[in-house]
C-alpha cells in the first residue's frame, strides 16, 4: 500500500473511531441529560402525547390530564388554579415548574420505581400512565387561608404557611398574587408564549411562591427567637424580669445614633415581667436580650431553628438568614427582627411549629405519598426530625408567654373561644422609605398540643400606612387556618 493511501485509511479509521466514541458519549454518557433538557422538544413532544399522573389534594385532583382530541391527545387541567398553582407549578410544552418539576418522574412514569408497571404496559400493548402524586395540604385549611388573604384591600402580595407542629407535614400554602396554570399548559403554543411573558413582566412577581421563596425582615415575630435563646442561656425563666424601658440605646460608636422605642406600648421603666414584654412585643427588651446574649448564640440559636439551611426537597426554596460577624447595634437590632434579618413564611411557622412540638423542629415535606397508575403505594413520606432547637422546658415557658400575649397583648385577634392559642405579631420595616412595612403574625392551636402552626406574611395590601400591623391584618387570617384544622 503507497502512502497516500495508507495516509487516507488511517484518517478514515480515525474518523469513524470518533464517530463511534461520540455516538457512545451521547448515547450513553449524556443520555440521561439529553433527555431532561428542556430544548429537547422531541421528549416534551412525546411527554405531551403521555396520560400524566395526577396531584391530588384528599381524593381531589388539583392538576390532572384529561383527553382532547388533537395531536397531543391529552391535556394538562388545574380545576382550582389560583388556589394551587404556586404549588403545583406548572407542566408545559416549554418547561415545568413547582411540583410539577419536582415529580416529574413520577408523574411522566418515568421513575424507576415504576418499571414493572411500564413493562406490563409494554407486554399488553397498553398506552404508558404516570403515577400519582398525594399532598400533606388540608382543604379547608387551604381555602381558609387564600380566602383570607384575597380578603385584605387592594392588590395584595403575601402568603401563608401551616404545618403539623409533630410530622413537619404542610396543611396550607398560599401565595399572592396567583396566577392560572391552565393558560401555560395549554397547546396554543403562541397563546402560552405570550402568557408567560406577561406573567414574567408582571412587578407583582405571581409566578414566585411567596411562601418559599420570599425573605422578608420578620420583625417583632423573631422575638420568639429572642426569648428562646434567653432561657436556653440559663439566665432567664418565663416568670424572669427582663430589661424593659421606653427606649434603648445601641452600643453604637462615637457619633451615631441608635435609639429604640416602643411604639407607645406599656414597657414599663427598669426591669420588667417577662410576659409584659413579650404581650407588648417591647424592642427595648429584645434589643437588650440580643446584646446581652451575644452575636454567637443569638446565630446559634436562629441556625437551631432551619435558619441559614434548606430542608424542603419538595419545592425549590431559599434560605432563611440570619448574619454573622454582627457587632452588638447590629446584634441588637437583629434580636428583634431586623438589621439583615430575613425569613420566609415557612421558616416562621417552623419556628412556632418548634417551640409547639416540644423544641423539635421537623423537616417540612409537602408530598405524603407517591402512587402507580393503579393506586398503589410505592412511598410514603416519614416525618423527620431537623433539629431539637430547644429543650422541652423552654418550649412550655415560651408557649406561655405566647399563650399570654394571645390572652392579654397584641396577638388577641387570634384568639378562638375554647381554644388556648399561642401567637405573636410582627410589624417590619422594609428599610426603603417609599415602601411601607410589612405584616407578620405567627400562632399554634391548641397551644398545650398543637395541630397547627401558622405564619401569616403581608408583603403589601392597600391600607393606610398606620394600619399596618400584624395582627390587626395577620391575625384573623391565622385564625381562620387554625379553626379550619382544630375543628375537623
Amino acid at each position: 500500500m503507497n502512502k497516500p493511501i495508507r495516509t487516507i485509511a488511517i484518517f478514515c479509521v480515525v474518523l469513524f473511531l470518533a464517530l463511534l466514541l461520540n455516538a457512545t458519549y451521547l448515547q450513553y454518557v449524556r443520555a440521561d441529560e439529553l433527555a431532561q433538557d428542556p430544548n429537547n422538544r422531541r421528549v416534551i413532544a412525546a411527554a405531551f402525547s403521555r396520560e400524566r399522573g395526577a396531584i391530588l389534594v384528599g381524593r381531589q385532583p388539583v392538576a390532572e390530564s384529561v383527553p382532547i382530541d388533537d395531536q397531543y391527545r391529552f391535556q394538562r387541567k388545574y380545576p382550582q388554579p389560583l388556589l394551587y398553582a404556586p404549588v403545583t407549578g406548572a407542566f408545559t410544552y416549554f418547561t415545568q415548574t413547582g411540583l410539577e418539576k419536582t415529580q416529574n418522574e413520577i408523574l411522566s412514569g418515568e421513575d424507576s420505581r415504576l418499571f414493572v408497571t411500564r413493562l406490563i404496559d409494554m407486554l399488553s400493548n397498553t398506552e404508558p400512565k404516570g403515577g400519582s402524586v398525594q399532598l400533606t395540604l388540608h382543604p379547608q385549611a387551604q381555602r381558609a387561608a387564600y380566602d383570607g388573604l384575597a380578603a385584605l384591600p387592594g392588590d395584595v402580595e403575601g402568603a401563608v404557611v401551616a404545618l403539623e407542629p409533630a410530622s413537619g407535614k404542610i396543611l396550607a400554602m398560599v401565595s399572592l398574587p396567583s396566577y392560572d396554570p391552565n393558560r401555560l399548559a395549554s397547546h396554543q403554543l403562541g397563546a402560552v408564549v405570550k402568557a408567560q411573558q406577561e406573567l414574567e413582566e408582571d412587578p407583582a412577581t405571581p409566578l414566585i411562591n411567596r411562601a418559599t421563596s420570599t425573605r422578608l425582615p420578620p420583625g417583632s415575630t423573631f422575638k420568639i427567637v429572642t426569648a428562646s435563646a434567653a432561657i436556653e442561656s440559663g439566665d432567664y425563666d418565663s416568670s424572669s424580669q427582663v430589661p424593659g424601658g421606653p427606649t434603648y440605646q445601641l452600643p453604637l460608636t462615637e457619633g451615631e445614633t441608635g435609639l429604640i422605642d416602643n411604639g407607645g406600648r406599656d414597657c414599663g421603666n427598669g426591669r420588667i415581667p417577662f410576659t409584659q414584654a413579650m404581650e407588648n412585643s417591647c424592642n427595648t427588651t429584645f434589643a437588650a436580650l440580643a446584646v446581652e446574649l451575644g452575636a454567637d448564640a443569638m446565630e446559634e440559636q436562629a441556625e437551631k431553628f432551619g435558619f441559614n439551611s434548606e430542608y424542603l426537597e419538595d419545592l425549590p426554596m431559599a434560605e432563611s438568614v440570619f448574619p454573622t460577624e454582627m457587632d452588638a447595634a447590629q446584634t441588637g437590632q437583629s434580636g428583634i427582627g431586623q438589621f439583615e434579618v430575613a425569613s420566609t413564611p415557612l421558616q416562621m411557622a417552623m419556628v412556632v411549629a418548634g417551640i409547639g412540638n416540644g423544641g423539635s423542629v421537623m423537616k417540612p415535606y409537602l408530598v405524603d405519598e407517591v402512587r402507580t397508575p393503579s393506586l398503589q403505594v410505592l412511598e410514603q413520606t416519614k416525618p423527620q426530625e431537623l433539629s431539637q432547637a430547644v429543650s422541652p422546658s423552654t418550649a412550655s415557658q415560651v408557649t406561655d408567654l405566647l399563650v399570654s400575649t394571645v390572652e392579654n397583648g397584641t396577638a388577641s385577634p387570634a384568639a378562638i373561644p375554647g381554644v388556648q392559642v399561642a401567637g405573636k405579631t410582627g410589624t417590619a420595616q422594609s428599610g426603603i422609605p417609599e415602601v411601607p412595612p410589612y405584616a407578620w403574625f405567627v400562632s399554634f392551636a391548641p397551644a398545650d398540643n398543637p395541630q397547627v402552626a401558622v405564619a401569616v406574611m403581608i408583603e403589601a395590601a392597600d391600607v393606610d400606612r398606620g394600619e399596618i400591623a400584624g395582627g390587626l391584618l395577620g391575625g384573623p387570617i391565622a385564625k381562620a387556618v387554625m379553626e379550619a384544622v382544630i375543628t375537623q
